[in-house]
């Protein structure tokens, strides 16, 4: 029975002992990497959660006057922004809003001339 394992019982548990340790830090490693993959799921959820589709960039002034439209994920919208329909969108640019030359979205929306 078990013939590649120790016939003498201090060694027996001293092995048991030596893979319960290994096994808890398996264990501990496992939830780790466990929390780590669902914080960033979760992260992943609340990006896509926050970012609309299509904004439209807001100018200074009185009636804030239309900029540029971007892309949701835009990096060169400004703070002044309101979020507007992938329907919305083609209309401001048809309407002469200019678009933003860093996400393009004339480009995504096919409103090219």
């Amino acid at each position: 029975m078990l013939d590649d394992l120790p016939s003498d019982l201090p060694r027996l548990e001293t092995l048991r002992t030596w893979h319960a340790m290994w096994l808890g830090r398996i264990d501990q490693k496992i939830a780790w990497v466990r929390e780590q993959e669902e914080q960033q799921a979760r992260a992943a959820q609340e990006r896509e959660r926050r970012a609309p589709d299509w904004i439209v960039e807001l100018g200074i002034g009185q009636g804030s006057p239309l900029i540029e439209v971007h892309r949701g994920d835009c990096h060169a919208a400004g703070k002044r922004r309101r979020p507007v329909t992938r329907n919305g969108a083609r209309r401001l640019l048809a309407d002469g809003v200019r678009a933003c030359t860093h996400c393009q979205p004339d480009v995504e929306l096919r409103m090219l001339e």
